[in-house]
């Protein structure tokens, strides 16, 4: 595992860390990988109740690397966009590991939790957010949709009305809205959510451990997510060979707005 990941271990916690601090935590592909495998470890280390997923550095994650479509071209060639569901599908499997963890996880969020990051924290069964922090899915924003659970999991969260403003706008919300909203189980303050993060795995862990995983089974089938992110794969099998993506991603690039042409 990379010094981009690193875990840490506090009772009955294990604690997955984002520490790719000088890019405010931006994922790429080989890291959303060693989250998964991480998480997915850290559920199966004895004594371990709770994961807990937090990001060092001023926010939780800024979401995907842009360079990240550039990594694609080196390792699965120039063709990657026409097999855009087998790739989603692999960025997909690293974030059900997350959500498939034998423990509770519980994402610590501050700052800014945007993109890909808020995928990540979806993946988790539970989020707290510091007061203040910003959550977007901006992904409208560059001409394609979250597909990496994102879509189908906030949609399960909060209702597809509100999963609908915030996908369409690509908006960012404060934690307070998404408290309200249901998006994030509590706010605290900044200096206290790793604290407030800890009591609560302490919590989970007084309930007996069989129980805690046959639930988290149990609800888990109950949202019938497969489906979903079939669909989001498929969805942005289309949207990745759009002229809109190319320019989504110029305009980010050099961030300046886009001229959408819908083709």
């Amino acid at each position: 595992m990379s010094e981009q990941i690193l875990v840490e271990r506090s009772g009955q916690a294990a604690v997955v860390v984002l520490n790719r601090v000088e890019k405010r935590n931006a994922i790429t592909r080989s890291m959303l990988t060693e989250v998964g495998a991480a998480v997915s470890e850290a559920g199966r280390q004895p004594g371990v109740r709770a994961v807990l997923l937090r990001g060092n550095g001023p926010g939780f994650s800024a979401g995907i690397d842009l360079n990240a479509f550039a990594e694609l071209d080196a390792s699965l060639g120039p063709g990657w966009r026409s097999r855009m569901q087998e790739v989603t599908e692999t960025f997909q499997a690293s974030l059900n590991a997350v959500a498939a963890c034998a423990v509770p996880t519980i994402a610590l969020l501050h700052g800014f939790t945007l993109g890909l990051g808020l995928e990540l924290a979806l993946a988790c069964d539970l989020r707290l957010a510091a007061a203040g922090t910003q959550l977007a899915l901006p992904e409208t924003r560059l001409g394609i949709i979250p597909d990496v659970g994102g879509t189908t999991r906030l949609t399960a969260l909060v209702g597809p009305g509100r999963a609908k403003e915030l996908i369409f706008t690509g908006r960012a919300v404060d934690a307070a809205t998404a408290e309200h909203w249901g998006l994030v189980n509590e706010v605290a303050p900044a200096e206290a959510l790793l604290e407030r993060g800890l009591a609560l795995a302490a919590e989970i862990g007084r309930s007996a451990p069989l129980a805690v995983s046959a639930a988290k089974r149990v609800i888990r089938q109950l949202s019938e997510q497969e489906q979903g992110l079939r669909l989001e794969a498929w969805a942005q099998s289309l949207l990745v060979q759009t002229d809109d993506f190319a320019a989504g991603l110029r305009g980010a690039a050099t961030k300046t707005a886009t001229d959408w042409q819908g083709r």
